[in-house]
């Protein structure tokens, strides 16, 4: 296995050329920042960063006349330095509803301006820190309020009926079911894996052979963050692994640098986030006409499973990779409603003779 880069190492030295292409649009004085951010941000972050900077450099380009016929990348500190909170609140109304230099037209709610401010944020903190900047106008602005989504999860009754979709293909269209026979057991290795251990969808197809361990009944898996971590699987998962595994053993032409991908998609190769996407769209959409059902949903069911029959918050936390309690505690919150609810019955005041 010497010289072969596991799936995270390809996309993080993916990420890298990216983002040094994106840093040649930007200004210069952010080259110090991006270096501080090196070993604290992963390389996606770092993408998202330059790319939410870039629109934020736009913005003063589009709105201050004396900066109209300059490119971006000759702007200097001052750019920032005369800024103050009145002009980051407009960029966050900006962010609402804005255009970009290509004529495409961008909408973000409020938790996806609140994500774009932590570029602006994070950028400011640094100057501040550094002492290059005295004033930090992005500390007296303040953030979106966020209120909690409403949790859709399957209940068992539910996922019963999607896994038995994938294996029957009842769901599915005529043209669909062509392709069933020959990805069935993948796509039931695969929707069973993610019920049945909660990772998320890039941790999914980011797995490789050799991060299956039959013998302890877990697999590796590359957090956010980039950390290593096992998760545990029990006896259908297992069995649905094996069966596709077993299957598997029979592909061949493999894309050449994808011969060691878990899950492969009908090109053979590695299968992509969107595919997986797509994967669970096929066969949940004419399940549940009321419910949206994406990856994220079964680590949502998952999660609310585990939390339900151990009432254990910093177990879940832990098996889903949460680094902050509070994010699983406000995720599952609705646990704690059904708990509520069936309290009603549970105290009687008047008992008949």
């Amino acid at each position: 296995m010497d010289g072969i880069l596991t799936y995270s190492e390809q996309i993080d030295q993916e990420n890298i050329l990216k983002l040094r292409e994106l840093r040649k649009v930007l200004p210069k004085f952010l080259r110090n920042y991006f270096i501080s951010v090196d070993q604290v941000l992963s390389s996606r972050t770092k993408i998202a960063y330059a790319i939410d900077l870039k629109t934020f450099f736009e913005f003063i380009k589009s709105s201050n006349p004396l900066y109209k016929d300059k490119e971006i990348c000759s702007f200097g500190i001052d750019t920032i330095s005369q800024l103050n909170s009145t002009d980051i609140n407009e960029y966050m109304e900006y962010l609402k509803l804005y255009e970009t230099p290509e004529g495409k037209r961008v909408s973000n709610d409020k938790r996806a301006v609140k994500r774009k401010m932590a570029a602006v944020r994070s950028m400011y903190n640094y100057f501040c820190k550094t002492e290059v900047l005295e004033a930090n106008p992005a500390v007296h602005v303040d953030m979106p309020r966020l209120h909690d989504k409403v949790i859709v999860r399957l209940d068992v009754n539910e996922i019963a009926e999607l896994l038995d979709a994938v294996e029957t293909g009842t769901v599915l269209t005529d043209q669909q079911l062509r392709f069933h026979k020959k990805n069935k057991k993948r796509d039931l290795a695969l929707i069973t894996l993610l019920l049945g251990t909660g990772i998320r969808v890039s941790e999914c197809v980011g797995l490789d052979l050799i991060d299956v361990d039959f013998g302890n009944d877990r697999i590796k898996i590359v957090r956010k963050g980039g950390y290593e971590a096992f998760v545990y699987f029990g006896d259908e998962v297992r069995e649905a692994l094996e069966a596709y595994l077993e299957e598997r053993e029979t592909i061949i032409g493999i894309a050449e640098g994808h011969e060691n991908a878990l899950f492969l998609s009908s090109r053979k190769r590695r299968i992509t986030v969107r595919s997986v996407e797509n994967l669970v769209k096929k066969y949940s959409k004419t399940l549940f006409n009321t419910k949206r059902i994406t990856p994220h949903k079964l680590r949502s069911t998952y999660g609310t499973a585990l939390y339900k029959e151990t009432g254990d918050i910093y177990l879940v936390a832990d098996v889903l990779g949460h680094k902050d309690v509070n994010t699983t505690r406000k995720y599952y919150a609705a646990i704690e409603e059904e708990r509520r609810r069936a309290a009603k019955d549970k105290v009687v005041l008047r008992r008949d003779k």
